[in-house]
């Protein structure tokens, strides 16, 4: 029998980039015989995906149910066709809390009854993976940042200080999981990319690429081709390295980890990234920009550029218009999953350097280890949002 992987929250940023790497034959045609993608709500937008016969979706699955773990391993057991042979478990599955303690208790409640299903129902459960972040850095600690003076960040760097770390629900993830590892036959893995770059195939309020390209359409229809388009942040964030995480990147290295438990396992942590070579807005934002045939420039003197959001607001009626003029899918703008909050966070109060150490990274994936460039990590998810009628 065969490999079969299992991936909650498979239309996420992250969840969508595995099950088409997987797909897509990576790391070969027969590394994974069944892929099993699950999702919170129907299917009803484009995904993308290649057709497979390794492919079944599975929609609707609650893991909150009021029934418990044994009415959640009961109804996957009825749902999930060959559940017992689930060998690679990949949890992407997420809810927001604006409450550090509520966000704590839901998300580790997500986790256990993911793992403890999973691993009772799934015999040969082999490996699981979680994804964190550069959270676990302190990156949302913003001026209180606690790695100023470790850079590059890596991952033998202690957790963040109080009382930031007591609101990490990360290291409670992590935590459980070696527990709950400890003397089963399956091993897992941390991951930690920073910003990802990639497709969604729904409306996704974390994904940056997603409003950035709605933005920019506009942008082009409303100002015209070959306009200047000054970055929508400050001359500080403008100039700040980091690294970006490209949702294929991130996938493919996900999966080694996962077919590779004896180098890979053991609760280590990874950084993942697209380039060793950390990178600034200055050398994105015009690379970006050219997609749509725009020309970015540096933010104005004390100031920035039009905000994304704001400027889709004010221009919502013009956006209306192109998503009827080229038969595009709509509800990306004009309604509380577009407010580009993440933008902003992202673009303008990350003004600081965090750029990361990619050692663990690039010798654990040896010779197949690969890095991009921002351009094709842009102008792949780009062309995505194209495919799929999301922008012109």
């Amino acid at each position: 029998m065969g490999n079969h992987a299992l991936v909650f929250g498979a239309t996420g940023i992250q969840g969508w980039a595995i099950v088409n790497q997987m797909l897509e034959g990576y790391p070969s045609e027969d590394a994974f015989e069944k892929v099993t993608a699950l999702t919170n709500r129907p299917i009803t937008e484009k995904m993308l995906w290649p057709e497979s016969k390794k492919l079944q979706i599975v929609s609707g699955i609650n893991l909150l149910t009021d029934k418990g773990q044994e009415g959640l391993e009961q109804e996957m057991k009825e749902r999930i066709p060959s559940i017992e042979t689930v060998t690679h478990m990949f949890f992407f599955a997420y809810i927001f809390k604006e409450d550090p303690n509520q966000e704590i208790t839901i998300n580790i409640q997500l986790l256990e009854r993911a793992v403890n299903a999973s691993q009772h129902l799934a015999t040969s459960l082999k490996f699981v993976l979680l994804p964190t972040g550069t959270k676990a850095y302190g990156v949302q600690c913003l001026d209180q940042f606690p790695f100023v003076d470790k850079l590059p960040l890596s991952e033998d760097l202690p957790r963040i200080p109080e009382p930031w770390q007591s609101q990490n629900f990360y290291y409670n993830m992590c935590d459980w999981l070696t527990q709950q590892s400890e003397g089963k036959s399956w091993t897992w893995c941390e991951i930690r990319p920073d910003m990802i770059v990639g497709f969604v195939p729904n409306n996704n309020v974390y994904c940056l690429a997603q409003t950035l390209a709605c933005y920019l359409a506009c942008f082009r229809e409303v100002e015209g081709e070959g306009k200047e388009c000054a970055f929508p942040g400050t001359e500080t964030s403008w100039r700040n390295l980091s690294n970006d995480s490209s949702q294929d990147v991130i996938a493919r290295f996900s999966i080694h980890c996962a077919l590779n438990p004896e180098t890979c396992g053991q609760g280590q942590a990874f950084n993942v990234a697209d380039n060793s070579k950390p990178s600034s807005w200055s050398e994105k934002w015009p690379a970006i920009c050219e997609f749509f045939g725009l020309k970015g420039t540096a933010p104005p003197a004390g100031g920035s550029g039009p905000a994304p959001g704001q400027y889709l607001s004010d221009h919502l009626k013009e956006w209306q218009e192109i998503e009827k003029k080229h038969g595009l899918a709509t509800g990306r703008v004009g309604n509380d999953r577009s407010l580009a909050i993440f933008q902003y966070f992202i673009m303008t109060l990350l003004c600081f350097d965090r750029q990361l150490d990619l050692t663990n990274e690039l010798k654990a994936w040896g010779e197949k280890a690969e890095e991009i460039d921002a351009k094709t990590a842009w102008w792949t998810a780009f062309r995505r949002f194209r495919d799929a009628k999301i922008i012109p």
